[in-house]
Order: C-alpha cells, then sequence, then structure tokens
C-alpha cells in the first residue's frame, strides 16, 4: 500500500503543493500537524479553510478539544485509520505537515506507550524554569529535545514525563522516547512510503515567515481573544481561569504554541505589538530550523525545489 508525505518547515508551501498533488494523482490528505487537531484554532495554526481544499477531503482537523492534551499515541490511531480507509477508496493518502513526531509515529510506527498523567512528577516538574526543564529533557532524550518547543513548559514536562514514567507492561521506564521504534514497527509494515520534503533556503524562509506573519496577524489576535473571551470584562474577571463553558484561559492558550502564545500576552498588555511581532518572527525562525534539523536526519527523505519535480518523483513511485 502507497503512502506519500509531504514535510517541511512552517511556511515552506507544504499546504498548496499538497493540494495540487492530491487533485493530480486522485489523493486525499491526513494532516501531520500537533496544532491544527484542536478545534478552534484556525488562523494561528495556519489551518486551511473548506474553500481553499478545492474539494480535496481532509483528514485529523478540529479531531480534538483545545482544553486537553492530545497525545502522539492518539494521533497515531487516528491516522492510521484515515490512511487504512483512503486506501480501501483505491485512493492515495498525503500525510502532510510538518510536525516531525507526527510523520515518525507513522512511518517508523514507533509504538507509543499510552502514558497517563503523573500529577506529582508533573507537579514537582512545574517548579522548574524553562530553562531548567529543557536541560532535563536534553539529557533524558535528546532527540526529542532537537524538535521540541523549548520555551513550552508543558510539552517539556510532558516529553519528560514519558521518559520516566509508563504503565506499558514492557519495561520502558527510563528510555527516551526515540528508543521505543527499536521495540517495533507495527504502524509502517504495510506501507511502501515516498518521503518528499520541501527544500527553501534559510532566506526565502524568513521571508515567507515575515509575509504569512503580518498577512495573519490580525486574524490571529481576534481568534485569541475569540478563544478567549478577552473583554476588558473578561480580563477583570481573570487572566488564568476559563471565563466561559467553552472558552480557553490564558494559561492553556498560552501552552499552544508559539503564535497563541505571544499573541495571548499581547492580549493581556504583557508585550506591545511590535515586542509581539519581533518575537513571534524570532521564535517561528528558531521553530523552522529545529524541524529542518529534525528532517535533515531522516535520510530517505527526497528534497525537492518544485512541483514539476515532486510529480516526477510520485509518477515513478506510483
Amino acid at each position: 500500500m502507497k503512502l506519500i508525505v509531504i514535510l517541511g518547515p512552517t511556511a515552506s508551501g507544504k499546504t498548496d503543493l499538497s493540494i495540487k498533488l492530491a487533485k493530480k494523482f486522485n489523493g486525499e490528505i491526513v494532516s501531520a500537524d500537533s496544532r491544527q487537531v484542536y478545534k478552534g484554532l484556525d488562523i494561528g495554526s495556519g489551518k486551511i479553510t473548506k474553500s481553499k481544499m478545492r474539494g480535496i477531503t481532509h483528514h485529523l482537523l478540529d479531531v480534538a478539544n483545545p482544553k486537553r492534551k492530545f497525545t502522539v499515541s492518539q494521533y497515531q490511531k487516528l491516522a492510521l485509520r484515515a490512511i487504512k480507509n483512503i486506501q480501501k477508496r483505491n485512493k492515495i493518502p498525503f500525510l502532510v505537515g510538518g510536525t516531525g513526531f507526527y510523520i515518525k509515529s507513522i512511518v517508523d510506527g514507533i509504538i507509543i506507550p499510552d502514558v497517563k498523567p503523573n500529577w506529582k512528577l508533573r507537579k514537582k516538574l512545574e517548579k522548574k524554569n524553562t530553562a531548567e526543564l529543557f536541560l532535563m529533557l536534553k539529557k533524558l532524550d535528546p532527540e526529542r529535545a532537537k524538535t521540541i518547543d523549548a520555551k513550552n513548559p508543558r510539552r517539556l514536562i510532558r516529553a519528560i514525563e514519558i521518559v520516566l514514567v509508563t504503565d506499558n507492561p514492557v519495561p520502558l521506564i527510563g528510555r527516551p522516547t526515540s528508543d521505543f521504534q527499536k521495540i517495533g514497527r507495527r504502524a509502517s509494515a504495510n506501507f511502501e512510503i515516498l518521503q518528499i520534503g520541501i527544500k527553501k533556503s534559510p532566506e526565502e524562509l524568513k521571508k515567507a515567515i515575515h509575509k504569512r506573519l503580518l498577512k495573519r496577524i490580525k486574524g490571529i489576535i481576534a481568534e485569541v481573544k475569540n478563544l478567549t473571551s478577552s473583554s476588558l470584562r473578561a480580563r477583570a474577571f481573570s487572566r488564568e481561569r476559563s471565563v466561559a463553558g467553552s472558552n480557553l484561559s490564558f494559561k492553556r492558550l498560552e501552552e499552544l504554541g508559539m503564535e497563541y502564545r505571544f499573541v495571548a500576552q499581547y492580549v493581556q498588555d504583557k508585550i506591545h505589538y511590535e515586542e509581539m511581532i519581533e518575537k513571534l518572527q524570532k521564535e517561528i525562525e528558531r521553530f523552522a530550523k529545529r524541524q529542518m534539523t529534525w528532517f535533515k536526519r531522516d535520510k530517505r527523505i527526497q528534497w525537492i525545489e518544485n512541483q514539476r519535480q515532486t510529480e516526477e518523483l510520485i509518477k515513478k513511485f506510483l
């Protein structure tokens, strides 16, 4: 069974390219983005709109409540189910995104333990600052540390938790997440996989990131206000708690990645507009660099510079 992966750093053009390819090769798209799985996180996560899908079916968008942590294990189960269903309909599944660990969970069939929250450990880890947490993760699981958002305490704590705690009967305690793939490769056993990476120079990426940021920023601010009901009245009520049953706290929103973190700080008057833009640009550039560090380690990825190259690779593969 054939599976085509389209990957690359943020703002590299994965979405547009994948739509064109899915149109040409009778495909459907399975998202591999760790924030687009959440309902309501649309503009800040770069989620494709229905009109831009051009009739191509997309999977793994809006499948999780942003109030709750969505794990790689959950993603793997849903993505494998979607891929197999696409193949049953004699269509080509395109796995598209920039979340390296999501992609690896499918391509390499990593056996991911279903680790339940360890509240005692989390309470202890929450006393550490992000720099301390990152250093701790780097020692425990250097591979995971290469791609994780180093300033996101929630993700750092979760990654450390997975290393130190497991309810899996296989003795995995103390093993880094990157070791799980050595135990078995069940997920990718029946797939013949072509991995295509979009190649952009650092300067091209920097410009693309800046252009996209300025285009989306007003929408992201409005989205954050809507997600938090952050009117003056709401902020007077609480800056940490959810102000309505369906809304997110600022604390939770800041855990959901760069755009939401810095825009949430701006909406709360913690930083000014220019500072928000400057911080976002720098952090997104750093994130793109971490993504490329992760991807470049996989020698199976075939890097392309244009659509024609990609089509030739796919024709040969199919």
